[in-house]
């Protein structure tokens, strides 16, 4: 009712009055679905370019001037200023993709971009939208059944490592640290296996942290069995190396206690104030003898000191790092097999962490330092440390390790893998096409233009490549068709070799039917909005 008035005519029939209907925009039918699918090709063009190793990179600059560059689409379409509402529906659906799998969000972009662009010459043709969907529905399961035809699998175990990395280093192809193509990919690999376990299937991503420090070479990232902080020593003049270490990790205040209260103390006479001193000095005594008693010989304290019980903790020979933050906290606790000690009262000798060594790193001509935490008791927790010539790309290198940790831990999760290079695409497109002889209702229309939506991502990559994409296709198509081998693809490389197999171009099978059903499942329900309804000045 909010929106109008109920009336009766004069032969009592109903009808609605609406309020406003000036400042209302509308727009219904084939026009609204026009408008739908402009956004969307708009924004799949977008992307288009930077599929494939020869992808080009976008450069974001936001309102307050900070400049980010990627290729990675989840993260450019992101940070875009999108204001239409079917161009947000194709952000949440590469960020879909990026929440599920953690790769592939370019391609179901593309792929989406496709299946919209081909249904517009549909509509065009008469044929009803809700047909259409029902043919890419149909057309989407024939192509997952042929994935499941034709796709590979291997054991997964430590003998089996070349696999992986293979996989990693195609999602890592077109990524900004390709410069580092394998060191990159056997970090990510050594990464998951170290946390994996292997029964369960089950990767624990919360183990693996990733830490940038600007300075040095992409060449100098490395990974560490064990926890990276930033931060120091709380004194420069505290030991910069201890080996087995014994660590007690504290959440409480490492400061002679105050009253938690409001409270007043008069402090009348030299005498009085000297008194309260040496009764603070013997309190954190007590503390530090009480730490050192259950064999401590490194502190962890969450909250800060001042500069006296800094002092106090030098002269007493018992190192400590201070302000470390909660995560950090925990990291350590898991990596060292130590318990959290919320109270002084709790600390005894069971909760403390073990490390083989700490140490503190030190960075060119910079005062920063890092303390390195390694030879843990839980070897799980590892920390890929990342160097680079500017913040920029550590962020982008720390991206795109996080698409190589996703596609290992899919490969741990399920075996199973197909061809990239568009080997994949084009394999699915040919099977669609020959369902599509097969049926004799309105639907083969719509699978027919699936085939030929699927057909966008291996154009894609050869465009991106610098070769001519319609005839580099067909004949990969008639290549696939003769020899019946579905690991044909482009050659991106220019290695002189189409079979993705020899070139180990590697994608995940979760990956690819990610894309197809997220792209169909989008698809689907843009073609079913035929009215918008909207205020003036919202209208796109």
């Amino acid at each position: 009712m909010s929106m109008g008035s109920l009336a009766f005519d004069e032969f009592g029939r109903p009808f609605l009055i609406l309020k406003d209907q000036d400042k209302k925009s509308r727009l219904h039918g084939i026009e609204a679905h026009k408008s739908h699918i402009m956004a969307a090709k708009t924004v799949a063009s977008t992307l288009r370019t930077s599929l494939g190793p020869k992808g080009l990179d976008k450069m974001m600059v936001s309102s307050d001037g900070e400049v980010t560059i990627s290729n990675d689409g989840a993260t450019i379409l992101s940070m875009m200023d999108v204001d239409h509402q079917i161009a947000k529906l194709m952000v949440q659906l590469s960020k879909s993709q990026d929440d599920e799998i953690g790769d592939g969000t370019t391609g179901v972009v593309v792929m989406a971009g496709a299946l919209l662009e081909q249904a517009e010459q549909l509509l065009d043709r008469g044929i009803h939208p809700i047909r259409i969907a029902d043919g890419y529905e149909m057309a989407a399961q024939v192509a997952i059944g042929h994935l499941d035809k034709i796709c590979d699998q291997f054991p997964l175990d430590q003998s089996h490592r070349e696999r992986l990395i293979e996989t990693a280093m195609t999602t890592l192809g077109s990524k900004i640290v390709n410069r580092c193509h394998r060191q990159f990919a056997e970090i990510a690999v050594d990464a998951v296996l170290s946390v994996a376990d292997l029964e369960r299937k089950d990767v624990d991503f919360e183990l693996i942290k990733m830490e940038g420090k600007v300075g040095g070479k992409l060449e100098d990232t490395m990974l560490v069995k064990g926890v990276v902080i930033d931060k120091d020593m709380s004194h420069p003049q505290m030991p910069k190396r201890i080996k087995d270490a014994k660590i007690a990790i504290l959440t409480c205040p490492f400061e002679p206690p105050k009253p938690k209260t409001k409270h007043k103390l008069d402090v009348t006479s030299v005498d009085d104030y000297k008194k309260l001193r040496v009764y603070e000095t013997e309190k954190f005594d007590e503390m530090v003898k009480q730490v050192k008693d259950t064999g401590a010989n490194l502190v962890i304290c969450q909250w800060g000191f001042d500069d006296e019980a800094n002092h106090l903790l030098l002269q007493r020979q018992l190192p400590a790092v201070r302000w470390v933050g909660g995560p950090e906290i925990e990291l350590i606790a898991i990596a060292t097999g130590g318990r959290i000690v919320p109270r002084f009262q709790e600390l005894t000798t069971d909760k403390l962490g073990k490390a083989g060594i700490v140490r503190e790193l030190t960075f060119g001509t910079t005062k920063d330092r890092m303390l390195v935490i390694e030879e843990c008791h839980n070897s799980r927790a590892v920390t890929i440390f990342i160097r680079a010539g500017n913040r920029m790309i550590i962020e982008e290198a720390k991206r795109s390790l996080h698409d190589a940790l996703c596609v290992v831990r899919n490969l741990v999760k399920d075996h199973r893998i197909v061809y990239g290079g568009g080997a994949a695409e084009i394999a699915m497109s040919l099977a669609v096409s020959q369902e599509a002889e097969k049926i004799s209702t309105l639907e083969q229309y719509a699978m027919r233009a699936f085939a030929d939506a699927l057909d966008s991502v291996p154009l894609a990559l050869a465009e991106n490549s610098g070769q001519a994409p319609i005839q580099t296709v067909a004949e990969i198509k008639s290549r696939q068709v003769t020899e019946k081998n579905p690991r044909l693809g482009i050659d991106c490389m220019n290695k002189g070799s189409n079979d993705m197999r020899e070139q180990h171009v590697i994608e995940t099978l979760s990956s690819k039917r990610a894309q197809i059903m997220l792209a169909v499942q989008l698809t689907k329900m843009i073609l079913k909005i035929d009215d918008i309804r909207s205020s003036s000045e919202n209208m796109f």
